[in-house]
């Protein structure tokens, strides 16, 4: 047995990954590639299939990128109306003493989020009108809370010695928003954000109910006229943008998580 000495080369010692190595890890790819095989069996299995007159009319180029570009569309608006809305709240609620205030505001997006989405976007349009603003409403109505829960729980969870510690060193209430507090809770917020994405894709399905387009007129269309084709093709292209969604939200995650989190 060779028993090292002084002069002996030093064993390697292991280090964490990198951010980068990480973030271009193989197993990072594996969702993107899913995707591809799926919408890959998708075409093959169409090519392949004699479509009557009615399918032909939909099944084309430019009516499958039409639905697409309105259902994601309804979507990213909608988180980024979210975003926008629920994380200032969030951190207003998380500053504010008043229970009654928290309480009411929490207890409206629990309202939101409880009610069936089918139900809130129905009745919005028996009240207001039918078409994309509504559809929009709606969808921001019901993907509010995660992002708001997030955002409360988010800064809550953070020490309070290290609030303490910032402001000994000088630092303002709004320097210790911004350069302490947010940061820290960035994995937790983003996480809201992520779970509010997925959301707004498979409840953007039913605008198709108030003629807002989206694909939720492939699946509808394709159940009441019984063509299957037609109705696995925007169930199977839902799947996959809900899953392109969720894993380019978990990509900026990671890329936005503070070192150390």
């Amino acid at each position: 047995m060779v028993l090292p000495t002084a002069t002996s080369p030093m064993a390697t010692v292991s280090r964490p990954a990198s951010r980068r190595a990480e973030i271009l890890s193989v197993k990072r790819f594996v969702t993107p590639a899913v995707v591809l095989i799926v919408l890959a069996i998708l075409y093959f299995w169409l090519s392949n299939r004699s479509l009557d007159s009615i399918e032909s009319r939909t099944l084309n180029a430019d009516y499958i990128i039409a639905r697409v570009r309105e259902h994601l569309g309804l979507t990213v608006v909608a988180s980024a109306l979210v975003a926008v809305l629920a994380i200032p709240t969030g951190i207003l609620l998380s500053r504010t003493r008043s229970r009654v205030l928290k309480g009411t505001v929490l207890a409206l997006a629990n309202v939101g989020q409880a009610t069936p989405a089918v139900g809130v976007i129905i009745l919005l349009a028996i009240i207001w009108q039918t078409g994309y603003l509504t559809a929009l409403v709606g969808l921001v109505i019901y993907s509010f809370l995660p992002v708001l829960r997030n955002t409360m729980v988010g800064l809550q969870q953070i020490d309070e010695n290290v609030r303490e510690s910032a402001f000994g060193m000088g630092m303002t209430r709004n320097q210790v928003l911004f350069r302490i507090e947010l940061p820290l809770a960035v994995p937790v917020i983003l996480a809201g954000l992520r779970t509010s994405l997925v959301f707004c894709v498979g409840v953007a399905t039913i605008a198709t109910f108030i003629n807002a387009g989206g694909l939720g007129d492939m699946i509808v269309n394709g159940l009441k006229l019984q063509r299957y084709p037609v109705l696995v093709t925007g169930a199977v292209l839902v799947a996959c943008i809900a899953l392109l969604i969720d894993w380019i939200a978990a990509t900026f995650e990671d890329v936005l998580r503070p070192r150390g989190t």
